[in-house]
């Protein structure tokens, strides 16, 4: 008998994402407290990103794509035994990182990097299908994704040196580029939609220069970090992604929507975008601040907010709920940001406020997971199929 929690992927990801991201920060607070060990193969730092990026941000991502992806092509949907074999590969991956004294370096590496390969693999074939070459961008950036957590677990294992910390940084910009496009369909679709709801319907915006320029300067800013962190170049490139990304924003009418938080959070989540690429660009002008500061602002503003908004939105949409935010999302979105304001401002100022920015941001997921454990555990709402 099939449950209601494998009838379409964002119902494990972003059930098990949430969970995960509660959870693992607290464990990082833990492990900057001297409680907890973290593997020392990877070391705690490296442990942290790459839970954040290969943890929580690819639970998102395939929650988000397999969702996505059949309403786009028209084929399919990755469901059932295909479905939990996929959230199992994303959990064993995570599991085998807690059990890092009972098992092999190797073996947990093997399981945590197989996962972004299956995930291109299950949805690259509908795309194909469909024929719409501008969805073959998914695959392309996932395999990137795959390749770079390659670099970081076999550093881990001491098969090559120098290349996880560009791995992780060039991964960072990576999910950004996703971000900026899943970010400029959905955001202003959403926000139109609601708008035409309340009796109040603006003109979709006509695609511009800056959505032209916005995503090409991502991917040239993860290409420089890649080989060159720090530089003018990136800097040069990062002001002129923090511009566009700023410049798409403003047209999607996000000023008129401040009373859905269903929208504004959508708006509030990619605003950290340029705000974050802002500050790298300022980092490499400058050194007038940090390049963490930067990279949490994206991480932990962009990422961090930016789930939990379309997360919660598509998690009532595809369930056959009303589209009305109910009060664990709209704490979790105001706790995510907070959480993220704290991690910047510690990094830009020393303020000795990173355990309280861990706590905060933490929280924020678990009241999420919370106030939406039901909802993606029950069958919907109004009987139909997921």
């Amino acid at each position: 008998m099939r449950t209601a929690l494998l009838e379409r992927g964002f119902r494990p990801f972003f059930l098990l994402g949430s969970l995960h991201a509660a959870l693992s920060v607290a464990l990082w607070a833990a492990v900057l407290g001297g409680y907890v060990t973290p593997p020392s193969w990877l070391g705690a730092t490296r442990w942290h990103a790459h839970e954040m990026l290969f943890g929580l941000a690819s639970a998102a991502i395939a929650g988000f794509l397999l969702t996505a992806v059949p309403n786009w092509t028209g084929q399919p949907a990755v469901t059932g035994a295909r479905l939990a074999a996929l959230a199992g590969l994303w959990l064993a991956g995570r599991v085998a990182f807690l059990a890092t004294n009972a098992l092999p370096p190797l073996a947990i590496a093997a399981l945590d990097v197989a996962f972004l390969p299956a995930l291109a693999l299950a949805i690259t074939p509908a795309i194909v299908a469909a024929g719409k070459t501008h969805n073959y961008l998914f695959p392309a950036l996932l395999l990137a994704l795959a390749a770079a957590n390659a670099l970081v677990l076999a550093e881990g294992l001491g098969w090559i040196t120098g290349f996880a910390a560009p791995a992780l940084r060039t991964s960072l910009y990576v999910i950004a580029a996703i971000v900026t496009v899943i970010g400029g369909r959905i955001v202003p679709n959403f926000t139109a939609n609601a708008l035409r709801r309340a009796g109040r319907a603006v003109a979709a915006p006509q695609r511009g220069l800056a959505d032209r320029i916005a995503l090409p300067a991502v991917l040239v800013c993860a290409a420089i970090a890649a080989v060159w962190p720090g530089s003018l170049a990136r800097g040069a490139a990062a002001t002129v992604a923090a511009v566009a990304l700023a410049a798409r924003l403003t047209r999607w009418h996000g000023l008129r929507a401040l009373d859905d938080p269903l929208v504004w959070s959508l708006h509030l989540g990619y605003a950290w975008l340029p705000i974050g690429f802002a500050l790298l660009a300022i980092s490499d002008f400058t050194q007038a601040f940090p390049e963490l500061a930067g990279l949490h602002a994206i991480g932990a503003g962009a990422f961090g907010t930016m789930i939990l908004a379309v997360a919660s939105r598509v998690a009532l949409g595809h369930t056959g709920r009303p589209l009305r935010a109910p009060p664990s999302a709209v704490a979790a979105y105001v706790l995510v940001s907070a959480g993220a304001l704290l991690r910047v401002t510690s990094a830009i100022t020393g303020a000795p406020v990173l355990p309280l920015a861990g706590a905060v941001w933490a929280s924020a997921y678990a009241v999420f997971f919370a106030g939406y454990a039901r909802i993606l555990l029950l069958p919907r709402a109004d009987a139909a199929t997921s």
